[in-house]
Formats: structure tokens, C-alpha cells, sequence
């Protein structure tokens, strides 16, 4: 009878063991980086350290914030709680230093937020000296155009595009180590250009165009989205992003052209009431 009654906590430790085994065993250095990056992805651009320093001291701040407001709800339970049956708590109309330190506490906590806000936000926004690639992006409904503009890539010396559908996703060939300006523009309604690893998106707005410059840092093949709710079809705006070696960016633009992707295609402008003008037309 003993045995019998054994047996099932032995079969359950065992089981605990090789649950907490395969669950160890699962837990990767990229997972572990993961926690330490409070869940964001591996960076790959010369910005997103900007971007990883706020978020990480914005999560650091929010704990330490937290801790003490929850260490303070929990001493004064315990300090002020009631201690026998009928009992009333002084009644205290104001307490100036009270009200004095939970006014001047939260402006000081928005004013550091705010400070290194902005510096992240300047240096994320920072041009760079003479891009030397350029690729104008087009969103549409409901998916994306690139056009590389290489005219003066002496390797290159064209201009070409690839425009994404809704039955083909685009792909975003980008090289690695060179600064690239994007220049995005809207064919029709609001659209955002996302790569979750660049750690950075900006809207794509039509009659208002938009412009940003990265370096892409790290070679592989990433996945980019639009970040604005745009239509029927938002979750299929997405588009593959390969960061690959100057030669091999260069073999790309060239196998575009090969293909007769030729020439920039150009949105059109946008009024309230529609199009302004045809984009065919412009000079």
C-alpha cells in the first residue's frame, strides 16, 4: 500500500524533472538576449541602439517607479490598518508636503522621460552625410513599390523598381554597412514603413512625403510591415527584406534591370477630392 501511494509522487517528481529539463534545454542564448532586450528583436541598423537605450531605460525606470509605489500601498496597509472593531482613522482635510511631493514627483519623472526622448528621437532622425543609396517607397493599397534609385552608382548606373501585389509579397534588398535614405510616399490613404529590426517606422502619408536615413549593420533576411490599420487587406502589406553584401546588392539591381524594371514608378498626388494631376505626366 505504501509502494502504491509511492509510486504516483515518484511518476509526478519525475515528471516536474523532465519538464524543467526540456524547458532549460529550449531556452537559447538568442531567447536569453530576448529577456534582455525586454523582447525586442536583434537590432539591425545603426540606429536602433538610440531606440534599445530608451526602451531598456524606460522599463528600468517603470520598475524601479513601481516597486516603490507598490512597497508604499503595502506599507500603509499594514502600517494604518485597522486595529480593532469600531475604530476611526484621523481625518486630515490637507497635507501640503504630501500634496507638494506628488506634484513635483511626476513632473520630474516626465521631464527625464522627456529629455532622453528626444535625444533618442534626434539621433534616430539624424541624416547622413551623403547617402549613397536612395530607395523611394510607394505604399498602396495593399502593398508596397521600391524603386532604387542607382543612376549614380557607377557599379549600377540605372534606376530601377519592383512593385509588390497582394498575391506577391515585394522584396527589399538593402546593403549591408552603407547608409540608405528611404523616401516614402503614399498612393492613396495612410500607411506606415516598418522593420520591427531597425527599430524605427515612419508614416507613409499621401501629399506628404516623408524621409529617413539607416545603415543597415546586420546581414540576414527580415520581415517589414505596414504599421497603420489602412484598408480591407493591412495584414497583407508586408515585404521581405534581405540586408546582403554591397555585391551582392549590387548583382540584384542589376538583375532588376535585366528584367526590364526600369525607371522610377511615381505615386500620384492626392487632394481631398483625389488625384491632382496623373503621375505619368509629370516631368
Amino acid at each position: 500500500m505504501g509502494r502504491s501511494l509511492r509510486t504516483p509522487g515518484r511518476i509526478a517528481a519525475a515528471s516536474i524533472a523532465a519538464s524543467a529539463t526540456l524547458l532549460l534545454s529550449g531556452c537559447s542564448k538568442d531567447t536569453a538576449d530576448q529577456w534582455a532586450r525586454w523582447g525586442m528583436p536583434v537590432a539591425a541598423s545603426d540606429r536602433a541602439p538610440h531606440i534599445g537605450n530608451l526602451w531598456n531605460g524606460a522599463w528600468i525606470a517603470s520598475m524601479v517607479i513601481g516597486v516603490f509605489v507598490w512597497g508604499l500601498i503595502g506599507w500603509v496597509i499594514f502600517r494604518y490598518r485597522r486595529k480593532h472593531e469600531g475604530e476611526t482613522p484621523r481625518q486630515n482635510r490637507y497635507n501640503l508636503p504630501l500634496e507638494i511631493l506628488y506634484t513635483i514627483v511626476p513632473v520630474l519623472i516626465i521631464s527625464v522621460l522627456f529629455f532622453f526622448t528626444v535625444q533618442a528621437q534626434d539621433a534616430v532622425g539624424k541624416k547622413a552625410d551623403g547617402p549613397v543609396h536612395t530607395v523611394n517607397v510607394i505604399g498602396q493599397k495593399w502593398s508596397w513599390t521600391f524603386n532604387y534609385m542607382e543612376d549614380a552608382n557607377s557599379s549600377i548606373g540605372a534606376t530601377v523598381h519592383e512593385v509588390g501585389t497582394l498575391e506577391k509579397i515585394p522584396d527589399l534588398y538593402l546593403p549591408v554597412g552603407e547608409p540608405v535614405r528611404f523616401n516614402l510616399y503614399s498612393a492613396d490613404v495612410d500607411h506606415s514603413f516598418w522593420i520591427p529590426e531597425f527599430y524605427y517606422k515612419l508614416d507613409v502619408l499621401p501629399g506628404h512625403p516623408n524621409s529617413f536615413d539607416v545603415t543597415p549593420t546586420r546581414v540576414g533576411t527580415y520581415l517589414g510591415k505596414c504599421a497603420e490599420l489602412c484598408g480591407t487587406y493591412h495584414s497583407a502589406m508586408l515585404f521581405n527584406v534581405h540586408i546582403v553584401s554591397v555585391d551582392e546588392y549590387n548583382a540584384k539591381i542589376k538583375e532588376l534591370a535585366g528584367k526590364g524594371q526600369t525607371g522610377e514608378i511615381k505615386p500620384p498626388s492626392f487632394s481631398a477630392t483625389g488625384p491632382l494631376y496623373d503621375s505619368k505626366k509629370e516631368g
